[in-house]
């Protein structure tokens, strides 16, 4: 009777898709629009997330991420953020920034790490980058990304 039954859980949970395939949130955000941002002389090719589910899955399920480019979290309301990095492959710095693009500051954060890391002082925006990406361009909090996103967008 046992073994029937796990037969036929089996066979439901196959044909339901749930063992067959991964869902989306299994899959990584590959085609979210971009936009592009500078930090001084450095150029960034940004994905950006802007609806709660994009927020949600973030970076998660990445194996690799080009050294230029990050993912940009817009937000509708200025408020202490928090990020983690549950399903995230990758070893990532998150950049807290206020409306006008000045970085408020920056967390280092470990991959499958549930640990929270949080904005110093409520903002709209989040950029995450590789770890090690604006220590190794001496980019620091007070440091000031441009782009159209941003009030005075340039």
């Amino acid at each position: 009777m046992l073994k029937l039954l796990y037969v036929l859980l089996t066979a439901t949970l196959l044909s339901s898709g749930t063992w067959a395939q991964p869902t989306s949130h299994e899959q990584p955000q590959l085609h979210l629009q971009r936009t592009a941002l500078a930090i001084g002389m450095f150029q960034i090719d940004a994905q950006v997330a802007t609806s709660p589910e994009q927020h949600a899955i973030g970076l998660m399920f990445r194996k690799d991420m080009p050294l230029h480019e990050g993912m940009l979290f817009v937000f509708q309301n200025p408020t202490k953020q928090c990020f983690w990095m549950k399903n995230t492959l990758l070893p990532l710095t998150a950049a807290f920034v206020a409306d006008d693009g000045t970085i408020v500051n920056l967390e280092d954060m470990k991959p499958q790490s549930l640990d929270s890391h949080c904005s110093k002082a409520p903002v709209r925006f989040v950029l995450e980058m590789n770890q090690g990406w604006f220590t190794k361009k001496g980019i620091k909090a007070g440091s000031k990304i441009s782009g159209v996103l941003f009030n005075g967008g340039r």
